[in-house]
């Protein structure tokens, strides 16, 4: 028996006990409905989460100290193994021969004892946990149907359930944000041990490459994120002037001018956009978009141009921006009250005059939200950066001049083996969590402008 089959049987057993529960609550219904506290399917939901819960509880709390008693038993068998890293090595590798990555097999004694030993006992683990699971999913389901009666209150505790579960969800997302924030805060305080924060916050030269020489930049590298954080402004910036006007006005005219018709065939179509891989988009801009852009830039004699340039990778991301922008702002134009428009209408207003003065007024919160999105979207893609402007970390506001960003950066000081003691890995962790708190602040104010300008409808 493998797990697979092991839930997959849990989760019959549970379906089964659904069906049952709700056949005879409707023969409960059926026979006295005023007197019948909850309707058929409550019968059927509190059955099948009653029968599944315990064998999920006890396959957790099973494998937690299965896993603990099995690495202790590992170890013994390597307790010449005096380096801890080393000990973890061996008993990850024990694991993995086990699973099949036969390539995992080491030069000590005691291995192949430890991996017969192990296999051995994950199979007899395995079987047991079944019969124990099974039978114990038996006996809830049992108990569920015993439960199924007219006066029980199914529906309460179903809904009780569904309120404690989303509860639950959202404090567990609420800590997930703050391990988040905690883990990258601790990391980039230990950056700062080694860089000061002007240096990083105000520095004008980005080279984190740790020096060999004592004649090369700083002996300890240069962290200043001022042209990196200039570069990421430049090419959203650049973003959102293509897709702003472009998204807004594709929304205004697909909510408010097209046919339902156009509107079912144009929508789906620049919706289409969202859906095309970055790694597509960097290809179109390395291949399309760049020779048209270089070819225009020798037509007018602009000097200084970049196969590699903030305006080519800008270009390309407002391009792949623009359903974000679109669809949002259109879902939020057509969310304003008929009544409004009619209303407008019928006081003698043109239909541009109800757009511009009730419908976009009324929207506003959710075109802000629109573009917020949108630029937050802008600023954390990399793939198209690194295809279309690279990793030269320039300070310049010439959207002709090939410059870098946070994210690319990040990539590249985190890709292949690292040291996490070195300020040259630390400073991705320092950078990611800077503009996490320019997200933050930009939501901010984004929120604060909402706020100012809503307009409440009735």
């Amino acid at each position: 028996m493998t797990y697979e089959f092991l839930l997959l049987t849990i989760f019959g057993l549970a379906t089964y006990s659904f069906f049952l529960s709700r056949k005879k609550a409707m023969a409960l219904n059926v026979m006295d409905p005023l007197a019948v506290h909850s309707q058929p399917h409550y019968h059927g939901l509190y059955s099948a989460m009653l029968t599944i819960t315990p064998a999920i509880i006890l396959l957790l709390i099973w494998s937690w100290f299965e896993n603990s008693i099995f690495k202790d038993n590992l170890e013994k068998y390597f307790s010449d193994v005096t380096d801890p890293y080393q000990l973890e090595f061996y008993v990850s590798g024990v694991k993995s021969f086990v699973a099949g990555a036969s390539n995992t097999i080491m030069d000590h004694a005691n291995f192949s004892a430890a991996a017969e030993y192990y296999e051995t006992s994950t199979k007899m683990s395995l079987v047991l946990k079944s019969i124990v699971a099974v039978i114990l999913t038996l006996i809830a389901l049992r108990h569920s149907l015993k439960l199924v009666s007219a006066k029980f209150k199914a529906r309460d505790l179903v809904e009780d359930i569904v309120v404690k579960t989303m509860r639950y969800a959202s404090i567990f997302a609420i800590f997930i944000t703050l391990g988040i924030v905690l883990s990258l805060l601790f990391e980039t305080l230990r950056f700062f041990e080694s860089v000061a924060v002007t240096e990083f916050l105000f520095g004008t030269h980005w080279s984190p490459q740790m020096s060999i020489r004592e004649d090369q930049v700083g002996s300890s590298g240069s962290f200043g994120a001022v042209p990196v954080f200039t570069g990421t402004l430049l090419i959203s910036v650049i973003a959102m002037l293509v897709a702003g006007p472009i998204g807004l006005f594709s929304a205004i005219y697909l909510s408010q001018y097209a046919s339902s018709k156009v509107r079912s065939i144009a929508k789906p179509i620049i919706e289409v956009l969202a859906g095309i891989p970055t790694v597509v988009y960097g290809f179109f801009a390395v291949i399309t978009v760049g020779p048209f852009f270089r070819e225009l830039g020798i037509f007018f004699e602009i000097d200084g141009f970049s196969s590699e340039s903030a305006l080519i990778a800008g270009s390309v991301l407002g391009i792949m921006i623009i359903p974000f922008v679109a669809s949002l702002t259109d879902d939020s134009l057509s969310a304003v009250p008929r009544s409004l428009k009619e209303g407008s209408l019928a006081m003698g207003a043109t239909l541009s005059e109800t757009t511009t003065r009730v419908i976009i007024p009324a929207s506003f919160h959710g075109i802000v939200g629109s573009f917020l999105l949108a630029f937050s979207r802008a600023i954390g893609e990399t793939m198209i950066v690194v295809m279309a402007a690279g990793f030269a970390a320039n300070l310049t506001a010439n959207p002709f001049n090939a410059v870098t960003t946070v994210t690319v950066q990040i990539v590249g000081l985190l890709t292949g083996d690292q040291e996490f003691d070195s300020p040259k890995t630390l400073s991705a962790f320092a950078l990611a969590f800077v503009l996490f708190f320019l997200t933050l602040i930009l939501n901010i104010i984004s929120l604060s402008i909402v706020k100012k300008f809503r307009e409440q409808y009735e």
